[in-house]
């Protein structure tokens, strides 16, 4: 092993202090991508209206995500194989693996565009959206996808430096691009009264800034690759690799954002201050998956590392102490959500009857957050062993098939808010059942090892 390896801190320091150190940078990450997406529809709600707060939150978003999140899936596997590698001591592996998925990304964000500009339209009459949503909608995803490259330039550099255990330079990106972010919207959206127009803009240009900075943090990551622009291609047994892990999880959230939508879809039929509601609580509801998320990528790299590494023990030891971890940050996030619930709606839109719709909604999912913890660590930490298939079966079935079936079926017959929004509980606990039994069988096979 190399000294580079030999020096990680990952594969040898105090598993908790370990996890944490890697787990805030991370954390803190995710809160500044999810704040200058949360001062979008703060200034485009307050300034603009409810109606464009729905088209930039509502439907434009799901089919956002279903994009974005379907190739950051796939470009997952990147980061599996690059910290195994790492792990391991296998430098040439680890700067071959990064050029490959950056040149994948170039390739893979020229279709995106290309498909979420044309596409546009058409997905978002798919999901019922409002007519009266339609024009603000298309717009936003139309200049959205134009900047899509600098999208998946991002989140492949930030993906690769926490791969490789640098969670920090990562944040740093963010947090100046946050600022960055929140001046252009008070600029475009309040000062040139742009609205949804200008809330896209920013977005794009922080997103444009972004990638320049992780690009620059990782080409002077020396230390721990040697990567280069005029290296950037495509090495097909790597791609290959990284496609047989990547493609499971691309499909996994593929999966939840088509079930999202679907979700969407019947809340669409509420009518705009559901769509309103739905939105503003999607905000709050996102600061809970931002933390277990966080906990998912940091178990993800740590175990990478170590199952690398050869060390199995210390796998088994650091799952476990990340489950306490997040099971804790879940009850405490939900009690503080449930405590400040008006305020914090408040801050979103001032129409009542949409805070109303919105804290029914947080009443139905909020006291079951905590359900959630199984699935994001274990899923995290078998797909750091390279195990992506069957979690992604009990994934999509669990959850996302699960989900499907409830909206035509349960939903069909009692057609209201509550139990439409039940789905999520229900689900949580299904596939949560589902990954304990899979992860102790899955330890057993690792310790006859």
């Amino acid at each position: 092993m190399n000294e580079t390896s030999s020096k990680n801190e990952i594969t040898s320091g105090i598993i908790w202090k370990q996890l944490l150190l890697f787990f805030f940078p991370i954390l803190l990450g995710s809160f500044f991508q999810q704040l200058y997406n949360t001062i979008d529809a703060v200034i485009v709600g307050r300034f603009v209206g409810k109606n464009a707060l729905a088209a930039v939150a509502g439907s434009s978003g799901m089919v956002i995500n279903l994009l974005v999140n379907f190739f950051t899936g796939l470009t997952a596997g990147a980061s599996v194989i690059v910290s195994q590698f790492f792990g391991s001591g296998d430098r040439k592996k680890v700067d071959d693996s990064i050029h490959t998925i950056y040149a994948f990304s170039i390739i893979g964000s020229v279709i995106m565009t290309l498909i979420g500009i044309t596409a546009a339209p058409a997905l978002l009459r798919l999901m019922n959206t409002p007519e009266e949503l339609m024009s603000d909608s298309i717009l936003y995803l139309r200049i959205y996808f134009a900047g899509i490259f600098f999208v998946f330039i991002y989140n492949t550099g930030a993906g690769l430096l926490r791969a490789l255990g640098d969670s920090r330079r990562p944040l740093y990106c963010l947090m100046i691009c946050c600022v960055i972010n929140i001046v252009l919207d008070l600029l475009l959206i309040v000062g040139l009264g742009l609205g949804v127009a200008g809330a896209a803009i920013a977005t794009l240009l922080s997103q444009g800034i972004s990638a320049v900075i992780v690009t620059v943090f990782l080409m002077r990551q020396k230390d721990l690759c040697d990567f280069s622009l005029k290296d950037i291609r495509i090495h097909p047994r790597l791609l290959k690799s990284e496609l047989l892990l990547g493609l499971p999880g691309g499909f996994q959230y593929a999966m939840y954002s088509i079930s999202n939508m679907i979700i969407q879809s019947a809340l669409n039929k509420f009518g705009t201050d559901t769509v309103a509601a739905w939105a503003a609580y999607g905000k709050l509801d996102a600061i809970v998956w931002m933390v277990s998320g966080a906990f998912g990528i940091a178990i993800t790299t740590f175990v990478g590392q170590n199952y690398g590494a050869g060390k199995y023990d210390r796998v088994r030891k650091s799952i476990r102490v990340c489950i306490g971890m997040d099971f804790a940050a879940a009850i405490l996030l939900m009690l503080v959500l449930v405590c400040f619930r008006i305020p914090l709606f408040h801050i979103f839109v001032t129409d009542e009857n949409v805070v109303e719709i919105g804290l029914k909604m947080m009443a139905t999912m909020a006291p079951f957050y905590w359900l959630f913890v199984f699935t994001e660590v274990f899923s995290g930490a078998l797909r750091g062993m390279g195990d992506v298939v069957v979690p992604m079966l009990i994934t999509t079935g669990g959850i996302c098939l699960f989900r499907v079936v409830w909206i035509f079926g349960v939903v069909a017959l009692f057609p209201t808010l509550t139990v439409t929004l039940l789905n999520y509980p229900v689900s949580w606990v299904l596939t949560s059942v589902l990954f304990l039994f899979y992860y102790h069988f899955r330890m057993k096979k690792l310790t006859a090892h």
